[in-house]
């Protein structure tokens, strides 16, 4: 436990934010809202994310309550993330049940050449605008439905996206330990019942923290799992003293984590040094390139596609594999870029000057199997020691309105008829 909690200031002090010490703790209520009579008969659902918990952790490292409380509910093989396997783009996925390129968190970082303005995961003030969000996120849906709901820092719940706030929800910084977080959790269920959440969203950043410094490998990293499972077996305890009924516990990832050659990265193509002519987006894992001038496009990618090496491909938007709902038909916000250029794992693109980390994510999960993510769920609504096949992860969002007894108010990607299975019911 002290080697746990000594891995954990550590974490901390690395936060992907870089924030100061002065950062707003308070939680955020939104008085006047109650829990209908028929919502605070509903089951309750805590969804939690632990960013990056890579598709097989659980078994790697031996995660036992994860392990045993799944095994008395769904396991999945592995949860497929959506392209690009990046942090908000699939945590938008996840709460909405839209692809990236359908609700427009195409990226941790990108720039809309409509609005003039950037996007970046670190903007506190791009972070609470709603603006930029699409989709309907759960928390959404179930306040616009008479049923409270609350989150703890997933990606977008400090924002009116969805045009309504969760009822109780904390700005996102990475000052709260897991022990603490539990504890706010607890005090929401431990509200009336006109006015306890009934929809819970939980993140966990550790394990990404973890495996991007020191690799998905690393003792670091298992350190972190196992911090991660101590605090969910803690959870599950705590909701139990409480004599709640039916809660219902579905536990993801956005993605998982690979070691990449960091000393023998790909070079920016010189051509696309030119900015009068192109902007690009490196996200190292992904180099998205837009093109100034859209007579000079076709131009442009016959001279990367001539030029390039084997450890990457060169794509222009039209083109881009169907499967991966990335392409300029899918791109609703226009904000993906007219060329991508996708390095083979473990290759990344990395200007000079520049430095990058031991293990990263963004590949196409269908080539690369390190990317994949955790699913397991468990609690009254689900069956028992019930193992499933790989899914994508857009299908967790009508699953979760199901159990909410939500009508899904707007078209989504994800489809109830391939989870349906889990359920009892």
């Amino acid at each position: 436990m002290k080697q746990g909690l000594q891995f954990l200031l550590l974490i901390l002090s690395l936060n992907i934010f870089a924030q100061n010490s002065h950062v707003d703790t308070t939680q955020v209520v939104v008085f006047d809202r109650y829990n209908s009579v028929e919502a605070q008969n509903k089951p309750y659902v805590i969804m939690i994310s632990t960013d990056g918990f890579r598709y097989d952790y659980a078994k790697k490292y031996n995660a036992k309550n994860l392990l045993n409380l799944s095994k008395n509910g769904v396991q999945a093989k592995a949860m497929i993330p959506s392209y690009p396997s990046i942090t908000f783009p699939n945590h938008w996925t996840l709460i909405t049940g839209l692809y990236p390129s359908h609700h427009g968190l195409i990226d941790n970082f990108f720039y809309d050449y409509k609005r003039n303005e950037a996007y970046a995961m670190s903007n506190r003030k791009n972070a609470e605008d709603g603006s930029w969000y699409g989709g309907i996120p759960l928390w959404s849906l179930a306040e616009k439905q008479n049923m409270i709901s609350a989150s703890l820092q997933w990606v977008g719940s400090a924002s009116n996206a969805g045009g309504i706030r969760p009822t109780y929800y904390y700005p996102y910084h990475e000052k709260f330990t897991p022990s603490e977080k539990l504890g706010k959790v607890i005090n929401w269920l431990k509200l009336p019942e006109d006015k306890r959440p009934h929809f819970i969203s939980l993140y966990f950043p550790e394990v990404d923290g973890s495996g991007h410094h020191f690799g998905p490998d690393s003792k670091e990293t298992e350190i972190a799992v196992h911090l991660i499972d101590d605090a969910i077996g803690e959870l599950v305890q705590k909701v139990k003293d409480l004599g709640l009924k039916n809660v219902n516990f579905v536990f993801v990832s956005d993605h998982g984590m690979i070691k990449v050659d960091g000393r023998n990265p790909l070079e920016i193509p010189e051509i696309l040094l030119d900015k009068n002519r192109f902007d690009f987006y490196n996200s190292q894992t992904l180099l998205r390139v837009y093109v100034k001038n859209p007579d000079e496009v076709k131009k442009v990618y016959k001279e990367l596609k001539a030029s390039k090496t084997d450890d990457y491909e060169v794509y222009l938007d039209k083109k881009l594999p169907k499967y991966l709902h990335f392409a300029a038909k899918d791109d609703k916000y226009n904000r993906i870029g007219q060329i991508l250029l996708i390095p083979k794992a473990p290759k990344i693109f990395l200007e000079k000057e520049k430095k990058t980390s031991v293990g990263k994510h963004g590949y196409n999960p269908k080539i690369v199997p390190e990317m994949k993510a955790t699913f397991l769920a468990w609690g009254p609504e689900f069956k028992s020691n019930l193992v499933i096949n790989e899914f994508e992860n857009i299908n967790i969002y009508p699953l979760v309105a199901e159990i909410l007894g939500l009508k899904i108010t707007e078209p989504v990607d994800g489809k109830l008829k391939i989870l349906k299975e889990t359920l009892k019911k």
